[in-house]
């Protein structure tokens, strides 16, 4: 069970990484009149359940310390901040498959580097309390990634628009 747990926890950054660095395949894979984004929302909201069922199976379950309650609405808020600006398609990669994306400045945008994925750790270290930290750890190692991974992005590597 810890196995299948493990790999739940990391089993979406496969997919982001081939999204991030094959746009225009995933574009064609799509096809027309289907949005890119929209359809990476739609997996990546059923990777969210596999990832949830991986740690539920691991948690145990107790008070948590009021830190851990801080650090989930703090890192629940930035998500949430992220999404509001952004909207679906720039939030689900909607740059890398041709859209057109406006540039954010406001709040967390320009304060904190990759917000999104600050805002996903922050929840993630408030489940200490409840999972054991390999697999909160390998979670955080698969956001890194993709932060890194993210930085370096090539504009020439784009999808073109659909």
């Amino acid at each position: 069970m810890a196995a299948i747990a493990m790999v739940g926890s990391v089993s979406p950054f496969p997919f982001y990484y081939f999204l991030w660095n094959y746009p225009q395949a995933w574009v064609n894979l799509c096809g027309k009149g289907v949005d890119p984004s929209h359809r990476m929302a739609q997996i990546s909201h059923a990777f969210k359940f596999v990832q949830f069922f991986s740690l539920l199976s691991v948690a145990r379950f107790s008070w948590p310390p009021w830190y851990c309650v801080v650090l989930f609405a703090a890192g629940q808020y930035l998500n949430f901040r992220v999404y509001h600006l952004l909207g679906e398609a720039g939030t689900y990669y909607g740059v890398r498959f041709g859209k057109n994306i406006p540039w954010v400045s406001d709040f967390p945008f320009g304060y904190i580097k990759d917000p999104q994925y600050v805002g996903s750790i922050l929840s993630l270290l408030a489940c200490l309390s409840f999972v054991p930290y390999p697999y909160v750890l390998f979670w955080i190692l698969g956001y890194l990634f993709m932060m890194h991974m993210e930085s370096k992005e090539d504009p020439a590597t784009r999808a073109k628009p659909p």
